[in-house]
């Protein structure tokens, strides 16, 4: 199977279900269209350990015919677990608005098999984790990476090589993904991915190859983002060279540590032995900021790092108080049968 990268995050719209890969350059045949659509992410910050745990759900549009693959890049060479799904509609639920009365191992090859290799291309690992075949890379020129994929029956155009280009320049690490085909290729199901790597700051890979003339194929306009952030106060996010970034911040509490113990615990973070000794240490408080963006089809000045805020004041939705529509069948009756009384026939 052939396949190019056009954009970054997703699941197809025509056929395939929501996915769980980390946010990533999504990849189809080069004869197909493939664009990010609406995306959800949970980054949890360890600031103390600096590492990030990077989890997504994801949307895209596409008129390819076969599967599409992913390639997720990370500043070193990640750790890949299988995470809970249940930890997006957990999150979903914190933060909703509450009443006023309230306060790849590409070419797709099996775990363990080692993967053909050209030279300035290393594969670090390969296995299948969560549903998916995958297979991290490291490569010297990311012409390199372009014909170790290639070599793989993979076809990547020479917008996704400039894609890589940064990355490979910094020394990345490169993961590519696949959802694994079962012994029945009718069947094909993925979970909730965790990519977990150290990093000098938080960050979203939110550069992709070009993507506009793709989104105008397909007849997309806009796409909603929406990150999670979890570390140990508020954050806000700006690209890396400073410039501002369009998401805007929707929430921000604090995070209890029963809340927060159980979303580690569904996000497969760290083992039940550390979880416990958290809670034996004291539940410490964390800090939850939702952020949303309505993330352009246009190229990005580079990728979002998130710091500390300034700004380190609650954010809470607040729904709108609403009235029973039994009170307006009650006043609508009393309203009817007094206008009744007034214009009914007197007795004699």
């Amino acid at each position: 199977m052939r396949i190019a990268p056009i954009a970054i995050a997703a699941a197809l719209i025509v056929a395939l279900p929501p996915s769980n890969a980390p946010a990533c350059c999504a990849v189809s045949r080069a004869v197909d269209q493939v664009v990010n659509a609406d995306q959800t992410v949970i980054i949890w910050w360890d600031a103390e350990k600096k590492t990030q745990h990077f989890i997504r759900q994801a949307s895209f549009k596409s008129d390819a015919d076969e599967d599409i693959g992913f390639i997720v890049p990370s500043p070193n060479e990640p750790e890949l677990e299988e995470a809970g799904d249940a930890a997006f509609e957990r999150l979903r639920w914190i933060t909703a608005a509450k009443a006023p009365s309230r306060g790849f191992c590409i070419g797709c090859r099996a775990s363990g098999e080692s993967s053909p290799q050209v030279a300035s291309v290393e594969v670090l690992q390969s296995k299948r984790v969560a549903g998916f075949d995958a297979v991290v890379l490291k490569a010297s020129t990311a012409d390199a990476l372009v014909s170790w994929l290639a070599e793989n029956e993979f076809a990547y155009s020479d917008s996704v090589a400039a894609w890589a280009k940064p990355y490979v320049a910094r020394g990345w690490a490169f993961t590519a993904l696949k959802v694994a085909k079962g012994e029945d290729p009718a069947v094909r199901s993925a979970a909730a991915l965790r990519i977990s790597f150290q990093a000098d700051a938080p960050l979203f890979p939110y550069r992709e190859p070009e993507s506009a003339a793709a989104a105008k194929a397909l007849g997309v306009k806009d796409r909603l983002l929406r990150i999670y952030f979890i570390s140990d106060q508020a954050y806000e996010g700006h690209f890396e060279n400073g410039a501002s970034w369009s998401g805007k911040k929707v929430y921000s509490d604090v995070l209890d540590g029963n809340e927060a113990n159980e979303l580690l615990r569904l996000l497969n973070i760290g083992t039940p032995k550390e979880r416990a000794d958290r809670r034996l240490a004291g539940e410490r408080f964390l800090w939850l900021t939702e952020f949303e963006d309505h993330w352009p089809y246009t190229a990005a000045p580079g990728d979002v790092i998130f710091s500390p805020a300034k700004d380190q004041s609650r954010l809470i939705r607040t729904a709108s108080a609403s009235v029973d529509p039994l009170w307006f069948v009650v006043i609508g009756g009393g309203a009817a049968f007094l206008a009744w009384r007034r214009i009914r026939p007197r007795s004699a």
